[in-house]
């Protein structure tokens, strides 16, 4: 058995983590008030006004009670506007305010920094194969996931009808 060090998925999320610590180290550097998941809350909500918050959550990673404690934030800070969906008083409307895209344009330079600092002495080419390698790799194991989740659920109804009449 070799070292956890030689296994590329244990490599990857060091490399994730070290950048996210770099990263939020950076922000506050710079005198910004803001984690890097709210910067990215706030930066997807704009990108896609009106995604539900289910969605949210999946595009950054999160559980969706990660998401609404950061919300919270946000909107106590007045980077998001909350409203109750009409059509559904179990959902939220969420809307990011005027003070919430001037941090996301604020911060915007400084995360290009950051990937540029990162990336440094890394070649293009190389780069685009690691780009194209994760996409692959995200793909097959998106295929793997939704197989295991149909199984899944199919032994799960197996069980529904055979073992419990």
């Amino acid at each position: 058995m070799g070292s956890i060090e030689t296994i590329n998925f244990y490599l990857l999320d060091k490399a994730i983590r070290t950048y996210r610590n770099y990263s939020q180290k950076k922000l506050k550097e710079k005198g910004f008030n803001i984690t890097v998941d709210q910067w990215l809350i706030i930066k997807v909500l704009f990108e896609n006004p009106g995604i539900p918050q289910i969605d949210l959550a999946k595009k950054v990673f999160k559980d969706n009670a990660s998401v609404t404690r950061i919300i919270d934030l946000l909107v106590k800070a007045k980077y998001l506007d909350r409203k109750t969906n009409p059509k559904d008083r179990r959902t939220s409307i969420l809307k990011v305010t005027a003070s919430g895209e001037q941090i996301i344009y604020k911060v915007q330079d400084l995360v290009l920094q950051n990937r540029r600092n990162a990336q440094a002495g890394i070649s293009i080419e190389d780069l685009e194969k690691f780009k194209s390698h994760l996409t692959e790799n995200n793909y097959k194991l998106s295929i793997l996931k939704n197989t295991l989740d149909y199984v899944e659920n199919h032994l799960f109804c197996y069980a529904a009808v055979y073992c419990f009449d």
